[in-house]
């Protein structure tokens, strides 16, 4: 049986997208415990640049905020098109979590 890596969902208590007005997103990830968010936080894991190609944003427009006493880590950035608009497919963002949610953690 092969030993499957863990998520983003498994080491969070939770991982959750919403607006931040109607031209942002913000993501929150809720770490568990302290170790796991040494990992999460940890730049050469996630940081603008991969955040950017998971959600094709440019990643000079990324903002990330690392919380390490709330073990958190926001990341914001701006919506592909502005809440309610003709094409916007999730008014609430609800469900942008989703794609960083299901990224691979590597504990040691």
């Amino acid at each position: 049986m092969s030993e499957t890596m863990p998520t983003l969902a498994d080491v969070c208590d939770e991982v959750r997208s919403k607006n931040a007005g109607p031209f942002w997103i913000t993501l929150d990830l809720f770490v568990k415990d302290d170790a796991a968010y040494e990992i999460v936080a940890d730049e050469s894991f996630l940081d603008e640049q991969r955040v950017g190609e998971i959600y094709r944003v440019d990643p000079a427009t990324i903002r990330m905020f690392r919380l390490p006493e709330l073990k958190v880590l926001k990341i914001s950035f701006p919506r592909p098109v502005s809440q309610g608009s003709l094409h916007d497919r999730d008014i609430h963002a609800g469900q942008h979590h989703v794609p960083l949610s299901v990224l691979p953690v590597p504990l040691p």
